[in-house]
């Protein structure tokens, strides 16, 4: 998708009015779970400078990340069923904090099952790197593709819409990156690969997350987080 100059004006303006949008309501939805992240932080201080990993369950149900990236200092911190504007509403508490050198996101797969249109998602997810750059200007932001996923078939246009315009944009920005995950999980007529998924037809098990390993490998050492 390639927007016109004006848009794209227009395009930011929303953009940064969009975190500051979000509502109260919505940011207490979250606050519990938030809550006992920032408490495990105390408990356990994560590494600074790592690769943090954020975003909606995929992330979260990530458990194997330091063993599908050995030697690489990783953190996790995935919450719920969050949109991108989740993790832009609650940045200053768990991503600005760990100085992370790259941040992983994975967002946008619940905003467009939320109504969200693929414009809106660009422009959210503009707005997580505005946010981001506030405070950690030199940190880079990669954002892993939305997943085609047998219990959301029917979203899958409107998903892959999204992933155009955000591999676009990004190529536009610097230390910006679009990863594709999304076409290896897809088959040889372009549909979703159920043996990727979990019972749920939503979720990823171990094989979907090899191919996200496998994805994320090469921007890692570019960034020199090397792996065994």
């Amino acid at each position: 998708m390639t927007l016109p100059l004006f848009r794209w004006v227009v395009a930011w303006l929303l953009c940064l009015a969009s975190a500051s949008a979000w509502s109260d309501s919505e940011a207490d939805r979250w606050r519990a779970e938030i809550d006992a992240l920032v408490a495990n932080d105390l408990a356990q201080p994560p590494p600074k400078h790592a690769v943090l990993f954020v975003g909606s369950s995929s992330i979260r149900l990530w458990t194997t990340l330091a063993a599908d990236f050995p030697g690489v200092p990783v953190i996790n911190r995935g919450f719920g069923g969050s949109m991108i504007a989740d993790t832009t509403q609650h940045a200053d508490r768990i991503v600005v904090p760990y100085r992370p050198r790259l941040i992983v996101l994975y967002a946008g797969d619940n905003d467009i099952d939320a109504g969200r249109t693929p414009d809106q998602v660009l422009i959210d997810f503009a707005a997580f790197v505005a946010r981001v750059r506030n405070d950690l200007p030199d940190a880079a932001i990669a954002f892993v593709s939305i997943k085609p996923s047998v219990a959301r078939v029917r979203l899958w246009p409107q998903m892959r819409e999204a992933n155009a315009a955000i591999a676009g944009w990004a190529a536009t920005q610097r230390r910006v990156h679009y990863v594709d995950v999304a076409t290896k999980m897809l088959d040889g007529a372009g549909r979703p690969r159920p043996e990727l998924l979990r019972e749920d037809g939503l979720h990823m098990n171990a094989a979907g997350y090899a191919i996200w390993t496998d994805a994320l490998k090469p921007l890692l050492a570019r960034y020199d987080f090397g792996s065994g």
